[in-house]
């Protein structure tokens, strides 16, 4: 595979919607996604009220790229061979010997199947997205509250957890203005979503008059797309794209399974009949990548038209593009304005109620920056028995390596590039940090004092 990638060689150009094309103030969306589920288990399953009231800094707990090991309230920062790196019983951070007592120095028991990426099982759940992880900190203080009311050993609050995020996000929410999440960013707009920036409507615009066909593929169903779009990029947004899917349930939609979801039509934000094939552009429901990549191929005149896809999750939209479609896969990552220090050093010793609020595109509040768990993308692990300590990827950043193409903080962030610009992939013969851009996290530099182990 040759050494660049360059958005004039992509026939066609997908994105994701949420926390890709519609960025989110995230410190306010953490918030109303956290309360909206510990609203439920309190109101409709029993919790501790307690679970209402959040410290101010208590959100420093999310970091993306933990795993829950639900059976024992566990959470788990995992290296790229599946040792554990840091970990915590409910929101306790466990010591260097306990981790070794509970886990070893072996890879972490479900690794082999967690790192094939493909399943989530009642054993464990991989938080890798902005719209999951605040749940990361309300299911370890489900823990602390069981534990201190029970002392329980195994745990079985998940399919309560499970039970509020389906009440929350369900297909017929915003409709109903059932649950707490729709209704409030219906109301509030402007309190949770960031308007798209000049740039890159320009640059949609661009890389339609280039030929290339834009795709819109979201999990997120037709009427909540519709308000995010109409926001972020305005009342016109279906101009900016060819084909508009909503509803896609990925990964499902990349995977190859022997009875694929059909496409559907839509009117008035209703899913209609079950289409047999995909035989022109417009706006559509479900479905899946293979009669997709079929009408693209018409479109394009091509056998093999050449894909790029923009997302988020590594789970959702990057791993299952690359590995079933092959897709080439552009990774949207906010934790690279963080790693890169864009916070000066004196805010960092500042509480976080006197940190200034999220104001236009500044980040005043990292919070994708997690003092309890460290660097994404590295971290120490000590020596046994005197030895020194090593510097470790996290499973996070290999996984990041080995299934995007480029990974990028934000789409602003290549809006005035040239379309034939040429970008480093990442790629089993490039360094590590080949495929970021505009410059690698600061924690993969050599001789880098940043990742701490405090």
């Amino acid at each position: 595979m040759q050494q660049h990638f360059s958005l004039a060689d992509c026939d066609v150009v997908g994105f994701d919607l949420d926390h890709t094309l519609c960025r989110y103030h995230l410190p306010q969306s953490a918030r109303l996604i956290y309360d909206s589920f510990a609203q439920y288990l309190v109101t409709e399953k029993g919790y501790d009220e307690d679970l209402l009231i959040l410290a101010p800094d208590s959100l420093d707990f999310c970091c993306k790229g933990l795993v829950l090991d639900i059976e024992e309230g566990n959470f788990l920062k995992l290296a790229e061979d599946g040792t554990v790196l840091r970990a915590s019983h409910g929101t306790k951070s466990m010591t260097f010997e306990e981790i070794l007592e509970n886990y070893g120095r072996r890879e972490w028991k479900h690794f082999n199947t967690v790192s094939g990426m493909v399943s989530r099982t009642a054993k464990y759940y991989l938080y890798d997205n902005y719209f999951d992880l605040p749940g990361a900190l309300l299911c370890a203080r489900v823990v602390d509250s069981l534990d201190q009311h029970d002392g329980q050993k195994k745990y079985d609050f998940w399919k309560d957890m499970v039970a509020a995020i389906q009440h929350n996000y369900k297909i017929t929410a915003f409709k109903e203005d059932s649950g707490m999440y729709f209704p409030e960013v219906k109301n509030h707009p402007d309190k949770y979503l960031q308007r798209c920036p000049e740039s890159v409507k320009k640059w949609l615009k661009q890389l339609k008059n280039a030929g290339k066909i834009l795709l819109l593929i979201t999990s997120s169903h037709s009427d909540y797309c519709r308000l995010l779009c109409e926001h972020v990029l305005g009342n016109d947004f279906e101009e900016y794209f060819d084909i508009l899917i909503t509803n896609a349930l990925k990964p499902g939609f990349f995977s190859h399974t022997p009875n694929q979801r059909p496409f559907r039509t839509l009117e008035n934000d209703e899913e209609q009949e079950a289409l047999l094939s995909l035989d022109k552009p417009g706006w559509y429901s479900q479905g899946n990548a293979i009669q997709l990549y079929d009408l693209l191929k018409k479109m394009t005149g091509k056998l093999d038209p050449k894909v790029v896809y923009f997302g988020d999750s590594m789970h959702s939209d990057i791993f299952p593009a690359r590995h079933y479609s092959n897709w080439e896969t552009v990774f949207i990552l906010e934790e690279l304005l963080g790693d890169k220090g864009t916070v000066p050093a004196k805010a960092e010793s500042e509480p976080l109620e006197k940190k200034g609020k999220y104001e236009g595109d500044q980040l005043k509040v990292p919070y994708f920056v997690s003092k309890q768990w460290g660097s994404f993308f590295m971290d120490r692990l000590p020596g046994l028995e005197n030895a020194e300590e090593t510097l470790v990827h996290t499973w996070s950043c290999k996984c990041i390596s080995t299934y995007s193409t480029i990974a990028i903080p934000s789409l602003e962030a290549i809006a005035d590039l040239p379309l034939d610009y040429r970008f480093t992939r990442f790629s089993s013969n490039n360094s590590v940090t080949a495929g970021y851009y505009p410059s690698p996290p600061r924690a993969l530099l050599p001789n880098e004092d940043s990742v701490t182990m405090k």
